[in-house]
């Protein structure tokens, strides 16, 4: 910088004499010029050694800080690998212990089983004892062995359950934290109250608590399944557990069911930011109801009929009566088949169909009631002409119409020429002076000998027949010209059950029926 200068200098001075004519104005301003420019440059060069020191600086303190860092990691992991070592005894010295509790209680139950299989043959066989002073005194070892047998005193609920989350750990980034490391919380079981449990209108209402208050708790999962049996839930049943996760509260509601299960398994669990705690027992709640599809071998040719849908099908009957006569003379027709799950019921072959025929266009369903209060709801097709809804014996003609006999009970609906909704009994008429639904449901009391229809969404009463039902009865179904489906597996409607009480004979009933104009 300084030759810089004296170069400048130098210059200046060179041309000194030829400029001497120049002012003096003109050679200060020069001065001042060359003099910032110089200190410019001084400016530039000081910020580029600063810029090199710095990147020096960079570069030895990132190998200081990547050597501590180093260091930092290799005491983390002296400590991790102390605290796994400890972690891994700890677990597998649980898992030993349950281990050989689950043994113990395979042992005993193994025992238990054996002798228990061994008195039942002892005790059969001294069926056959004719000698009554041996049979007498066989009956009394009987007696003193099970009195004392073991497997009345077994226990028959795992000591242990499988779950390892108490051995779940929290790790903090603090080495401090991890010198004093220690196994978190596990949040308690929480108790099921079936008590405050609700089951009504195809929905379930499970509640809870905890054993004690837990302000760590952030959330509850609930598993449920259906079932149908009784009691706790079963290793082998046939239906997996379903979860609702991250509920808030200790109540949760699940509804638009439909029940064709007997039973629902629940089961709850508490959670933290880390770790789900142990489930709580399970509980299993009652949620049967009427599960039953159409039964196609019983239905018209006219009919096309799957499992809850009937349709009206108005080439059915053609062409297939040769092949029905046939198969008829050949003493062929296939009888109803038995009622199997839906997807695997097997193709009904239409030819073999003769349980309905000339205008009787009916189908019945496959499942019979026999005892108790239950509910179903079907809704016709826009351009259904018309349909009947109801119930009939199983000895309805296959000439009958629903209705037109007094072994069938319907609500009837005609769209065609003229409109009209009238409940039908043994060919009697009772026309009845409300809107067509949209839904029609349908409340049977076969014990109360009760028989009412409902508008299945504001649930008001269309209708009742009341009688006493001497043999067993099917869901019946007539359709022209359109179509049916049903939804099953439901439960009689909190609403019903309700007017059921207060209704008290207010309505028509089948008797009623018996004054009205044949039609």
């Amino acid at each position: 910088m300084d030759s810089q200068k004296n170069w400048c200098t130098k210059t200046w001075r060179g041309g000194h004499n030829w400029r001497s004519s120049i002012g003096e104005a003109t050679e200060e301003a020069l001065q001042r010029i060359i003099s910032t420019l110089a200190n410019k440059n001084d400016e530039i060069q000081n910020f580029i050694d600063t810029l090199n020191h710095t990147l020096k600086g960079v570069q030895a303190n990132s190998s200081n800080i990547l050597s501590e860092l180093d260091e930092e990691f290799d005491s983390l992991y002296s400590i991790l690998d102390e605290v796994k070592e400890g972690m891994i005894n700890s677990i597998k010295q649980e898992q030993t212990r349950k281990s050989q509790e689950l043994q113990s209680q395979i042992s005993q139950c193994n025992n238990a089983l054996e002798n228990s299989e061994e008195l039942l043959e002892f005790a059969t066989r001294s069926l056959d004892i004719k000698e009554p002073e041996e049979f007498s005194k066989a009956a009394r070892q009987i007696k003193d062995r099970v009195t004392m047998a073991s497997a009345f005193r077994l226990s028959l609920k795992p000591k242990v359950s499988d779950n390892m989350t108490h051995l779940m750990v929290d790790f903090s980034q603090e080495r401090q934290m991890l010198q004093t490391l220690k196994f978190l919380p596990v949040p308690k079981a929480p108790e099921i109250d079936p008590v405050e449990c609700l089951v009504a209108d195809n929905s379930v209402t499970v509640a809870w608590r905890m054993p004690e208050e837990d302000n760590k708790i952030d959330h509850f999962i609930l598993e449920h399944r259906k079932t149908n049996f009784d009691g706790l839930p079963r290793v082998k049943d046939e239906r997996c557990w379903e979860i609702i996760d991250n509920i808030k509260g200790t109540e949760y509601t699940l509804s638009g069911l439909k029940f064709d299960s007997k039973y629902m398994n629940f089961r709850v669990r508490a959670c933290n930011k880390a770790v789900a705690g142990e489930y709580s027992d399970p509980v299993t709640l009652e949620t049967k109801a009427l599960n039953f599809n159409l039964d196609n071998s019983s239905s018209h040719l006219n009919l096309k009929v799957e499992d809850t849908c009937v349709e009206w099908d108005p080439t059915g009957g053609k062409g297939q009566e040769s092949k029905i006569k046939g198969k008829e003379n050949k003493g062929s027709g296939t009888p109803s088949p038995k009622r199997t799950s839906v997807g695997s019921r097997p193709p009904a072959v239409r030819g073999s169909r003769d349980r309905f025929t000339g205008e009787s266009y009916t189908v019945l369903g496959d499942t019979a009631i026999e005892s108790g209060q239950h509910y179903w709801e079907v809704k016709a097709q826009k351009d259904c002409k018309s349909y009947s809804v109801g119930v009939a014996y199983k000895t309805l003609g296959k000439f009958d119409q629903l209705g037109k006999t007094n072994t069938s009970w319907c609500i009837h609906v005609n769209n065609w020429l003229q409109n009209t909704f009238a409940a039908k009994h043994n060919n009697k008429v009772k026309a009845l002076d409300v809107t067509v639904p949209e839904k029609i449901g349908v409340f049977c009391d076969f014990d109360g000998g009760q028989l009412s229809f409902y508008d299945a969404n504001s649930k008001q009463l269309l209708y009742s027949f009341k009688t006493k039902f001497t043999q067993p009865l099917l869901p019946g179904f007539m359709v022209w010209c359109g179509g049916l489906s049903l939804s099953t597996g439901m439960q009689v409607p909190s609403a019903v059950r309700t007017l059921q009480k207060s209704e008290n004979g207010m309505t028509g009933s089948a008797s009623s029926l018996n004054n009205v104009v044949t039609q």
